[in-house]
Order: C-alpha cells, then structure tokens, then sequence
C-alpha cells in the first residue's frame, strides 16, 4: 500500500462517523487509535469492549466497511489488551498534535475570559 500514514489516518478519521453507525447501534464506539503500515488500530469501548463478538464486529463490519471506503488491502486491529492485539511501538496519531493545542491556552487564558 503506498499510503503515507498520516493519510490513512485521515482517511479513516473522516469515515469513522459512518462505520460507527452499526457499533452505536450495540450501545458501542470506535476510539481510533492510530496508523502503521497500513494496519489501522482501534479500540471497541462501550457494550462493545470486552464483547465476545468484537472480533467479529473489527473484521466483518469496521475492517470491511474501511476496506471499501479506502483500500482493500487496509487491516484493521481493535487494541484489546491482549499480547496479539496491541499498538506497536511507533505508529501515527493526531493525539499528541491535538493534545498541544489543548495545552496551548493557558489558566490565565482561561480565567481571562471571566473578566
């Protein structure tokens, strides 16, 4: 796949709303987590999490419905806390970006607009 990270992550940002749909509909969300090569992390959360049809729901609903929308060759892996199934040491995130803007407006900021 000759996608840049970041991209796919993106990508699949953009879509989530509409692949979200079905695991709302079971009392669930998807968290995305991150990208690396190709391979798309996730975390089922809500009823979802724990369930013992998220295996399920990762490969024949989210991994299908990306595949369709972006690429088919994407994977998709929902980060279960099992040794198998775990981010890798580096992978794509806008986290850390969103998490300096957040970190960006100060207390002072913050109290400033109170007066």
């Amino acid at each position: 796949m000759n996608f840049e990270d970041k991209d796919i992550y993106t990508a699949v940002k953009h879509h989530l709303p509409t692949v979200n749909e079905y695991v709302n509909s079971h009392g669930g969300e998807i968290d995305l987590l991150g990208t690396h090569n190709g391979t798309v992390y996730i975390e089922l959360t809500g009823t979802c999490h724990g369930c013992a049809m998220s295996l399920m729901t990762t490969k024949m609903v989210v991994q299908k419905r990306l595949r369709e929308l972006i690429h088919p060759e994407l994977t998709v892996v929902n980060v279960d806390g099992t040794s198998e199934n775990k981010l890798p040491d580096t992978y794509y995130t806008e986290k850390e970006e969103e998490r300096e803007e957040v970190e960006e407006e100060s207390i002072w900021d913050k109290v400033k607009k109170f007066f």
